[in-house]
Order: C-alpha cells, then structure tokens, then sequence
C-alpha cells in the first residue's frame, strides 16, 4: 500500500487526484493540504510515502515545502506538480531533493505510473532535464568556489589579522588607508563565513601551509 499525501492550494485539484488515487488498490490518501505550512503539519503526522506537491503556492510555496519535508522525513518522496515544465523552478525542485516532476496536464494512466516509479525509489527525470541539473549543480559549485576564493591581497591581510595587528597596524604593514583595510577585513569574513578576528586567526592558522610568507 502507497501512502499518498496531497498539497495543492486548489480544492479541485485535490478531489481529482483523491477521486483518481482512491480507485487504485494499492494507494491510501493519507492526507491532502492546501498551504506548505499545512503540508509540513499533516506529512508529519501521516507518514507518507510519496507526497504530490504543488510548486507554486501563497507563503511556504511547494518546493520550501518540499526541503522541510524531507529533512523530517527523509524516507518519503516527493513528486512536483506544475502547470509548465519551468527550468528555474524544476532546478530548485530536485536541488530540494524531490524526485521529479509531472504536469498537471498529465494523463490518469501516467501519473500512476509516476507515484508507482518514485515509491518504488526510481526518479522522474528525463536525461535533457538530468543534464542540465548536473550543469547547474556544476555552476553552483563553481559560483561558491570563486566565492571563498580569497586574492593575494586578502591573503596577507588574514595572515596579519592572525598575527593580532589593528586594523591601524595592518594599514601600514600593506600601504593601505584604515578605511580600505577595514573594506577588506569585512569582505574576508563574509568570503569565509567567519564572526570575529579570533575566528579568522583560528581559520588562518590552519590554512597557513596554503599561504605565502607574504610577511618576509
């Protein structure tokens, strides 16, 4: 038995797949939603195996949904539901870990296959789709890279903020105006996700054998 929990914000969406789902032997409506927030609620009571999920909707749309769902649950599967086959939103759907996606256009015979597929652990991607995930996830990859990326600049002035120099101090040390070094001090922290000087000398100490002696 495939326990199936429904999310759309339309009601007559929902009677539909219900209506549709119930004549099958081998599914159980286990809940149906209207809103994410309801979603995240009834999924956590219910128990569901495969969860068919409107992308689009008001608050907590479908794929915030759909990561929170499977972050509690990490055994269910979700199945995307949308009226277009839209990239951006298909991208985010599977980098939300869902397991693919069907349109709302979609015949009786086909989506039951679509729930049976995904019950059984299989995904719904086609290859075009496939290969453009793993091109975005690459993308992504690559932006968070040059990110954290730091220059020869930021370089020496986290070794000189590991040394305990001021902001003064380093200004001199590098030739820079105070206020083009306290520029640069910020960006450093955000660049690695760091909250002090403390934490920036702690991260330098271990990056130290990646480092120059910029200070020789």
């Amino acid at each position: 038995m495939i326990r199936v929990l429904i999310v759309d914000d339309h009601a007559v969406v929902r009677m539909g797949l219900k209506a549709l789902l119930e004549l099958q032997d081998n599914f159980r409506v286990v809940g149906e939603a209207a809103t994410g927030e309801e979603a995240l609620k009834i999924a956590a009571d219910s128990l569901p195996d495969v969860v068919i999920m409107d992308i689009r909707m008001p608050g907590v749309n479908g794929i915030e949904a759909c990561r929170g769902i499977l972050s509690a649950l990490p055994q269910a599967k979700v199945i995307m539901l949308t009226s277009y086959a839209e990239d951006e939103a298909i991208y985010a759907s599977i980098l939300a870990g869902a397991s693919g996606y069907i349109l709302k256009q979609i015949d009786n015979a086909k989506l039951i296959e679509a729930i049976e597929r995904v019950a059984r652990g299989e995904s719904l991607l086609d290859p075009h789709i496939t290969g453009k995930v793993l091109a975005k996830l690459k993308s992504f990859a690559a932006e968070k890279q040059n990110e954290t990326r730091l220059s020869e600049t930021e370089k020496l002035i986290l070794q000189l903020i590991a040394e305990g120099k001021t902001n003064k101090e380093i200004s001199e040390t590098v030739f820079l105006a105070e206020k083009t070094v306290r520029n640069y001090v910020s960006k450093i922290f955000d660049k690695l996700n760091l909250k002090n000087r403390a934490a920036a000398a702690v991260y330098a100490t271990k990056q130290k054998p990646q480092f120059k002696d910029y200070t020789d």
